[in-house]
């Protein structure tokens, strides 16, 4: 084999030794929450599709138009931008822009809103996305222990928070941070599902901030993501954020679905997934496990059995792959099971059953 590539097989190596190695599985969903696995037939204990809309016959039956064709300062906004942004800033009360995705759009907010002599204090737990957007951006950063208010530096400028996190599954208490930097939360896992008319966990406490990132991808069933800011904010990101200007815009058909599964996630359907969330949370408490968080991400941290168990729950019918470093710290190694509306309490049960008691250690 040639040595052209040595480096990238040697970087590989190091990758396999420390048991990092990721590889990508087919699944074939039969439905919202069910599917065959590498063609073995699994219940889904996995997906971040909260509200079961990504097979909803509205957001399916949504799907038309073509792609963007180029960005939007080039090829032009569609219809369908304009309608899903008209009923974000309906709903937000505030103007609204779409991303491709909610890496870009976070890329974007970070990278832009602070400059050179700014501080931006960002959670230890932080998504890698708003990591990366801050690096890009010319301010200064401090990494504060997750959801540690206390910690915030007084010079600060920017406060970067998530709603709900997705790896713990717990929010901040938003009330003890300080007030006077701004407060962009990335509300990812909670739109959809938390607070009135799931506008996140922000809201459900009662707070604006300065800025909300949010994305179509899980419990709205489509793809793409949203800010939610002041006019300032709307037009500097148009003007500025690197990750909107140069890149091509959601294609209509995801604008679409993303519109119609706003309007498919209901009160009834949040109040559903709060009631099977509770059953499965309960049910692993009474089996002697402790999950952490509160939400509908419900994360087991079973450190270095990890792999062992989840391999251990595919074999059971249940797929819930194994969250490792550097996703997560060594030692924290979890199961980290999401529940779906759609989730039966059957199911749900069959989930329990395939963990068994904690002492067993499975």
């Amino acid at each position: 084999m040639s040595d052209r590539h040595a480096r990238w097989r040697q970087r590989l190596t190091a990758i396999a030794d420390l048991g990092q190695t990721r590889t990508l599985r087919t699944l074939r969903p039969t439905g919202p929450v069910t599917g065959t696995l590498d063609g073995e037939e699994v219940l889904i204990a996995c997906s971040n599709d909260y509200l079961a809309l990504a097979q909803h016959p509205d957001v399916l039956n949504a799907s038309r138009g073509g792609g963007a064709g180029g960005s939007r300062l080039i090829s032009g906004s569609r219809p369908a931008h304009r309608m899903l942004e008209a009923l974000l800033e309906e709903r937000y009360g505030r103007p609204a822009l779409l991303f491709p995705s909610g890496y870009q759009a976070n890329l974007g907010v970070f990278s832009t809103v602070c400059e050179a002599g700014d501080l931006i204090a960002s959670d230890a737990l932080n998504h890698a996305s708003i990591i990366d957007g801050i690096r890009l951006s010319r301010a200064a950063k401090v990494v504060v222990e997750h959801a540690t208010p206390s910690a915030i530096p007084e010079a600060t400028t920017l406060i970067a928070l998530e709603g709900l996190y997705s790896m713990d599954g717990d929010s901040p208490a938003f009330a003890d941070y300080p007030s006077h930097p701004w407060l962009a939360v990335d509300e990812a896992h909670a739109v959809g599902c938390i607070g009135p008319e799931g506008k996140g966990a922000a809201a459900a406490a009662g707070l604006e901030p300065d800025i909300v990132i949010g994305t179509f991808g899980k419990a709205y069933g489509a793809s793409g993501a949203f800010v939610i800011g002041p006019p300032e904010l709307k037009a500097l990101l148009i003007n500025a954020a690197r990750s909107f200007i140069f890149t091509t815009a959601m294609p209509e058909p995801v604008a679409r679905m993303a519109l119609a599964g706003m309007y498919a996630a209901t009160d009834a359907r949040r109040e559903q997934l709060e009631a099977r969330t509770q059953f499965l949370r309960n049910g692993l408490r009474d089996l002697g496990w402790h999950p952490l968080g509160t939400a509908h991400i419900v994360p087991l941290v079973v450190g270095g059995k990890a792999i062992e168990t989840s391999e251990r729950l595919r074999q059971r019918g249940v797929y819930a792959p194994a969250i490792r470093p550097p996703t997560v710290a060594a030692g924290q190694e979890r199961i980290r099971l999401t529940v779906s509306v759609a989730h039966t309490e059957t199911q749900l049960s069959k989930i329990l059953d395939a963990f068994g008691p904690a002492q067993s250690s499975i």
